[in-house]
């Protein structure tokens, strides 16, 4: 009988040695993509179920859909980046979870899905109130799945990112080249993932390396030494804390 996440217990994921179909394999194995997408199975024929009217649900998803780039670009600038959840005991390890390991190795496929207890609720706070505000329950059981389906899109969009493999498609082309500045170029910039509309309107924006300096702290976020000596939480909990390191980006180039 299939366990979830059997595929992935005791495994190392690498994304500059695995094939587009060995990605897409993993990544449906994934215990979190799973339960997002059954869960927005059954919130969808939930709102389908309560609906007195299609408008209502079709707006909430919408919104929700729309709303979502603008919550991504403030959790990863504000939060993702920003330097309170290191400095704080009881947030140390979550923020080395879900931000500090994915910087300090781009191409682990562990550490660049979302972990699901944070991201799971993030996603309900966001769309549930917004669908019951736009038409109560249906609604609100209408804007959970959009969230949840967009969240895999993203998830699905950042692995090609970091996956040895050049996309055919354009748009896929150019998110790729822009994210991989965000992770080898300069940090302050291009926090979106698919959609780089809130970096135009917020001015962290760049197109090209050579319109932002080489950041000195683009894998470690600025956990350096003398981070580490004043809130030593999150090196405490790192292995290889210490130990230089120089990420290469998918496929293979070094940094």
């Amino acid at each position: 009988m299939f366990q979830p996440g059997a595929f992935w217990n005791g495994r190392k994921y690498h994304l500059d040695k695995m094939s587009l179909r060995e990605l897409v394999h993993a990544y449906f194995a994934y215990p979190a993509i799973q339960i997002y997408l059954l869960l927005g199975i059954l919130s969808g024929t939930a709102a389908v179920w309560w609906a007195s009217s299609a408008a209502p649900l079709i707006v909430a998803a919408a919104a929700a859909v729309l709303l979502y780039p603008l919550v991504w670009y403030l959790l990863h600038r504000f939060v993702l980046h920003g330097s309170f959840l290191y400095k704080m005991r009881w947030s140390a390890a979550l923020w080395k979870r879900i931000h500090f390991d994915h910087h300090r190795d781009p191409r682990d496929l562990r550490v660049l899905f979302g972990s699901l207890v944070n991201t799971l609720p993030t996603i309900i706070i966001v769309t549930v109130p917004l669908g019951w505000a736009i038409g109560g329950r249906s609604a609100a059981a209408a804007a959970l799945p959009a969230g949840l389906i967009t969240t895999c899109v993203y998830e699905f969009c950042h692995c090609i990112q970091h996956l040895a493999y050049e996309p055919k498609n354009a748009f896929l082309k150019r998110i790729k080249r822009l994210h991989l500045a965000h992770h080898f170029h300069n940090e302050t910039g291009n926090f979106g993932i698919t959609n780089f509309f809130w970096d135009r309107v917020l001015g962290t924006f760049y197109g090209h390396p050579r319109e932002m300096p080489k950041s000195a702290t683009v894998f470690n976020l600025g956990y350096a030494e003398e981070a580490a000596q004043r809130w030593p939480y999150v090196a405490r909990l790192t292995e290889d804390w210490g130990q230089p390191r120089r990420p290469r980006r998918a496929g293979g180039a070094a940094a």
